[in-house]
């Protein structure tokens, strides 16, 4: 598929009286990304802590919403699995930590397709708050997802504020990098839009925003949520001048839907105005080892 909808997903933590709130909630949203023509919804990353309020005896407490979260992962996959084959459309899945057979949670996203497959991206860079007071570690591994849409990538919020990872995507092929994110003010919210801009601008590719927002004060972990969701381009021709598709207003909630063209990555890449992807190597030190990228094929 060549052209396609994307929506990215304003998404707001919400308190849930039980299973059945949560499974309705995204269900609901889902629908409404379907409705509105998505091939692809994309959700934030740590838009699953809002899971811990099913556990009064933890929902207050950071270590045990992480673990009242990890516990409940292979349901909520499931759900998204089911989502993803009823709308035949590919859903990114809001990120959340996972615990490993070591002990350590682990920031995982999660990629499914409508056929039923799924790929898993871990974030690889921590922030200072997963660091020093979280205890999550980082993953191993980039992956690139083939897909019926095109290749894919996944930079987890701070991930995109390295360009190394996403150039090591965008040599695997990558036309689309996701970026789901979750900052608490709009010094981080800019940080983060401003790395998918220029990942974008470098990779001649689309990034896709998708963060939380909105107040839940119940929460330790995600109390504070600023954002606005967006897909970018690199400013070039048949492109928008600023390199911004779509984008929403900070802190509502809802869908921010546009048009991904693969074959205009090819062109830009190809014949662009520049050719940043192409002269990425005859910058000074360009020539360090990128990191591995690991094919995973979702078709």
């Amino acid at each position: 598929m060549v052209s396609w909808r994307v929506a990215a997903a304003q998404y707001p933590i919400d308190p849930l009286a039980d299973w059945d709130a949560y499974a309705t909630k995204v269900a609901l949203w889902v629908a409404q990304a379907a409705d509105g023509g998505a091939a692809l919804a994309v959700f934030p990353e740590y838009g699953a802590m809002e899971l811990a309020s099913l556990d009064p005896a933890t929902m207050g407490d950071l270590a045990g919403s992480i673990e009242t979260v990890s516990a409940l992962l292979p349901r909520v996959d499931a759900l998204h699995a089911e989502l993803a084959a009823r709308h035949g459309m590919h859903i990114l899945a809001a990120s959340a930590p996972r615990k490993d057979a070591d002990g350590r949670f682990r920031n995982t996203a999660r990629l499914f397709a409508p056929n039923g497959r799924m790929g898993v991206q871990d974030k690889l860079v921590m922030t200072r708050f997963e660091r020093e007071q979280w205890g999550i570690a980082a993953g191993a591994g980039l992956k690139l997802f083939e897909t019926e849409l095109g290749k894919l990538a996944v930079n987890i919020c701070y991930d995109s504020e390295f360009p190394l990872l996403a150039r090591a995507a965008v040599e695997a092929g990558a036309e689309v990098i996701l970026v789901p994110s979750c900052t608490d003010s709009l010094h981080g919210y800019w940080r983060v839009r401003i790395g998918a801009q220029a990942r974008a601008l470098e990779g001649q590719c689309y990034t896709v925003q998708s963060p939380t927002v909105g107040e839940a004060a119940w929460s330790p972990a995600v109390d504070i949520n600023r954002g606005a969701a967006a897909v970018y381009g690199p400013p070039d021709r048949g492109m928008p001048v600023d390199g911004v598709l779509a984008i929403g207003s900070e802190n509502a909630a809802g869908w921010v839907f546009a048009e991904i063209d693969t074959a205009c990555v090819a062109d830009l890449r190809a014949d662009g105005g520049v050719l940043n992807a192409r002269h990425w190597t005859e910058q000074p030190g360009a020539q360090a080892a990128l990191p591995a990228v690991e094919i995973v094929s979702l078709l």
